[in-house]
């Protein structure tokens, strides 16, 4: 049975979507943008503060299904300038370091809000 997780420490869904969504033990997190969590504004005008800013509401909501980034197995990144990429890296990086999970990081032609950086996530529970 599949079971909604929703935490008010990430911004709320801007579409007909959930943060997150637990079955089994898995969770699957629905891409997150660089926006404020309470005021749902734009974080960040440059790759590393928004990707810290994505980053940190993809922690809020794996923290609510009682998991931690250690758990994450895939993301999918999307950026929208792929001159970016090695700046999203090292942002990146500081998260996950050495034991970064699988992923794909692919050039878009835009992104919701004209944000530079989305990413989605796959998490094992414990």
């Amino acid at each position: 049975m599949a079971i909604i997780i929703s935490t008010d420490d990430a911004p709320a869904a801007i579409g007909p979507y959930s943060q997150a969504v637990k079955t089994g033990n898995l969770l699957f997190v629905s891409g997150q943008l660089p926006l404020d969590s309470g005021s749902g504004d734009i974080i960040g005008n440059d790759i590393e503060s928004q990707t810290r800013q994505v980053l940190d509401n993809l922690h809020a909501i794996v923290r609510a299904a009682d998991a931690s980034l250690s758990g994450i197995v895939k993301c999918t990144c999307f950026l929208s300038d792929m001159n970016a990429f090695a700046l999203f890296n090292q942002t990146y990086a500081e998260y996950f370091g050495d034991t970064a999970p699988a992923r794909e990081c692919v050039e878009v032609a835009r992104l919701p809000k004209d944000v530079m950086v989305e990413i989605s996530a796959i998490c094992e529970l414990e």
